[in-house]
């Protein structure tokens, strides 16, 4: 129920910490083992010869610079431009209305119910349990259809069908407020106080 890309977010991070990872420890080997500076001096002075070789040989006409630092430009360009589409994907998804509908049988008008009211009505109906290490409920979109991610961490020891079961009908009483039944995930996931499998129910 949201269109965040979660794979894509992981693979990124993933290469990210690796990166980050082999320059840890190249500054760690550069710091205390001479014969890793000795090799990196050598290594860098012929990858600056070689920069300085290619400089020289893709010169604009006319002009001293590189046609490669436009290039790289162009590039970085494209970096920046893929980098604001990935961060507008974050989050996408989310919903702020629950219900909205307009109704001009008898007297016209609309009737717009907020996602935050069912949100806060079903986080504080949980809030009660002493089973529960964390709860979060958002609103999200599907294909034009408001519903609602219920995701709970539940202590060690609960029974995640009977606690599915409870949130189960307090959406239940939830739908007969608002007087349509809701699409809703129930997730329960598992933790540090928490020893089962996690377990997902859709409705």
């Amino acid at each position: 129920m949201n269109g965040t890309p979660h794979v894509l977010n992981r693979i990124l991070i993933g290469i990210l910490g690796l990166t980050l990872l082999v320059i840890g420890i190249l500054l760690v080997l550069l710091a205390t083992v001479p014969a890793v500076g000795s090799w990196w001096r050598d290594w860098s002075t012929g990858v600056w010869d070689h920069a300085k070789f290619l400089s020289e040989q893709t010169r604009i006409p006319g002009r001293e610079e590189s046609w490669l630092w436009v290039a790289a430009a162009a590039i970085m360009i494209v970096l920046i431009v893929l980098m604001v589409a990935w961060v507008a994907q974050q989050g996408k998804g989310r919903a702020n209305l629950l219900v909205s509908e307009y109704d001009d049988t008898r007297t016209p008008g609309s009737v717009s119910i907020g996602g935050s009211f069912a949100e806060q009505a079903l986080k504080a109906a949980l809030a009660e349990r002493t089973d529960l290490a964390g709860i979060t409920v958002a609103t999200f979109d599907v294909r034009g259809i408001p519903g609602l991610k219920i995701r709970v961490q539940p202590r060690q020891g609960v029974a995640p069908h009977a606690l599915a079961d409870d949130i189960s009908r307090l959406v239940e009483a939830l739908d007969m407020v608002v007087g349509r039944k809701t699409p809703v995930v129930i997730h329960i996931g598992a933790g540090a106080r928490a020893r089962f499998s996690k377990a997902e129910r859709v409705r």
